[in-house]
């Protein structure tokens, strides 16, 4: 349970949709002032005008930032805020022992070392400035980032790099007042996962690879077909407008809580795992 939840300016990655706009709504209608970046140009109006008609143009701002964009970089740096919340991510599906190596690089640049640049930018601002106390950097990971399930190797590959990078954080920045945080939603239906599924499509060819494609296509739809494979998303949305804001909370925030359970299970099971 997070509490003792002061007003905040937070800068969020990847607002243009999903968890990050609905969060970034929401944290605004309770009184926060949210910085709402998205991947490029063409989303910046369209979010502009929605946050106008929301009534919410005084606690909203939306600007592009592309995080392989130095420029964008060097004007985010200007900016003043008392929450980084990395949530720009991007995944690749497929089998990982016949997905093209090229594609794993990318889906660890957007979701590791991209987001990574940017938090060690911000945080030797702080530190610099001596505003660091007090300060929070969030990240969001997956249940993907404690458990590996076939056929999303690559992407919760990325997750698991995220929670290490976030853990080790957590130790090396105690002594600066700086506070880390994971959330870790399930399979919540944002279209995310759904366009994720579709990546290898692409590139799955049946006279060069060995897995069938319809194979691999059933067994995603199998996994959307069931209740936790398409959770309503205003369910972690609202638990996120909890918890980026908050002073104090769990370092480790999975969402729901029967996919915790669960996730501790798999964590104990594994260690009597049989090749």
């Amino acid at each position: 349970m997070t509490t003792n939840t002061n007003l905040k300016t937070i800068l969020i990655t990847g607002a243009a949709g999903g968890f990050g706009k609905g969060a970034a709504i929401g944290m605004a209608r309770n009184g926060h002032n949210i910085i709402a970046t998205v991947h490029v140009s063409s989303q910046v109006t369209p979010l502009r005008e929605e946050v106008a008609r929301l009534g919410l143009a005084d606690k909203i701002r939306v600007q592009r930032l592309d995080l392989t964009d130095p420029y964008d970089i060097k004007q985010a740096l200007t900016w003043d805020f008392d929450i980084l919340w990395n949530n720009a991510g991007m995944g690749e599906a497929g089998p990982v022992w016949e997905i093209p190596v090229d594609l794993v690089r990318k889906n660890f640049e957007v979701n590791v070392f991209l987001p990574l640049q940017l938090t060690q930018d911000v945080l030797r601002k702080w530190i610099s400035e001596g505003s660091a106390k007090g300060k929070k950097v969030v990240f969001t990971s997956s249940m993907g980032g404690l458990f590996t399930p076939a056929n999303w190797g690559t992407y919760v590959s990325t997750k698991h790099a995220l929670e290490s990078v976030a853990e080790a954080l957590q130790q090396e920045l105690t002594a600066y007042g700086v506070k880390i945080q994971t959330i870790n939603p399930g399979a919540y239906y944002t279209g995310y996962n759904e366009t994720m599924a579709d990546n290898p499509f692409r590139w799955l060819d049946e006279k060069v690879h060995f897995t069938k494609r319809a194979d691999l296509r059933k067994g995603f739809d199998d996994f959307f077909a069931t209740p936790e494979g398409k959770m309503d998303a205003q369910e972690m949305i609202d638990r996120m407008i909890e918890i980026v804001p908050a002073d104090t909370g769990k370092f480790r925030n999975v969402v729901p809580k029967q996919i915790e359970d669960m996730l501790k299970v798999h964590q104990t099971a594994a260690w009597d795992n049989i090749i």
